[in-house]
């Protein structure tokens, strides 16, 4: 039997503010989290970062190139150089703390980007008393088992890599009886997928009907275009989590879907 995880008590299906709507600003800046709660959202994704100093920063890169006016990366260099930087010319990089304590009724998944952030994630959870309100996530099987085991309580956590591959094998292939019960022994809740990776569609309805046997959630990533969006609703996917906040929340409302938090404009 699947456990019950607080995080995931929300009526289906979940609208995620992906880096807090990344087309419609600068993104995981804390105007883009601001505006996406101001819409309604309660589920904002975003990443962790630490810094030398051990920093937890809610940021998605490696380094400061891409999105900000400085360079370098982030866990070679102190949160004093690193506080410099500013998103799009800007804005300053949010501190994971002060986005869980500004949104105390937010829900935020957060993909562990890097080895040194689970100690500082693990006190920043620890601190802001937030291990009901967060699901884990990452591209690393080893992150994510540590970053649970640092946490030291059940927390909501997604499939890792190896874990979806298992999935959309069994979902794809007859004769996998003893990987769907290893997964179900798991205790997962949750599935979180591409629509499709290097060619190969990841995300179809025989995937959408065995994580749903196994009693898992399934979210999909990452979400921009309203056409897939209803698509993949129709097949019974159980959250999508978008950059596109405002096309996302209008298909919800469209198909009386749409449930806001108490903080929506």
């Amino acid at each position: 039997m699947q456990r019950r995880y607080a995080f995931l008590d929300h009526p289906a299906p979940l609208a995620f503010a992906h880096r807090g709507g990344a087309a419609e600003g600068r993104e995981n800046t804390f105007a883009a989290f601001e505006r996406a709660v101001e819409l309604g959202y309660t589920y904002l994704e975003t990443d962790a970062h630490a810094t030398s100093d051990g920093v937890l920063l809610a940021f998605h890169d490696h380094t400061l190139d891409r999105v900000t006016d400085r360079r370098g990366r982030i866990a070679a260099l102190p949160y004093r150089l690193v506080r410099e930087a500013r998103i799009g010319g800007v804005d300053e990089i949010p501190l994971m703390e002060d986005l869980l304590g500004s949104w105390p009724e937010a829900r935020f998944n957060i993909d562990v980007k890097e080895a040194a952030a689970i100690a500082p994630l693990a006190e920043t959870v620890r601190r802001t008393a937030s291990h009901n309100r967060i699901c884990l996530t990452s591209f690393s099987e080893e992150r994510l088992a540590r970053a649970r085991a640092a946490i030291g309580r059940e927390v909501c956590s997604s499939l890792g890599p190896r874990g979806v591959a298992a999935l959309r094998a069994a979902a794809t292939t007859s004769g996998y009886g003893r990987l769907l019960a290893r997964l179900a022994r798991a205790g997962v809740p949750c599935a979180q997928v591409p629509v499709g990776f290097r060619g190969l569609r990841i995300t179809t309805p025989a995937l959408v009907r065995t994580a749903h046997a196994l009693g898992m959630q399934v979210h999909v990533w990452t979400v921009n275009n309203t056409g897939v969006m209803e698509r993949l609703l129709d097949a019974g996917v159980d959250g999508l989590m978008t950059d596109n906040i405002s096309g996302l929340r209008d298909v919800l409302e469209a198909r009386g879907q749409w449930h806001p938090g108490r903080l929506a404009a």
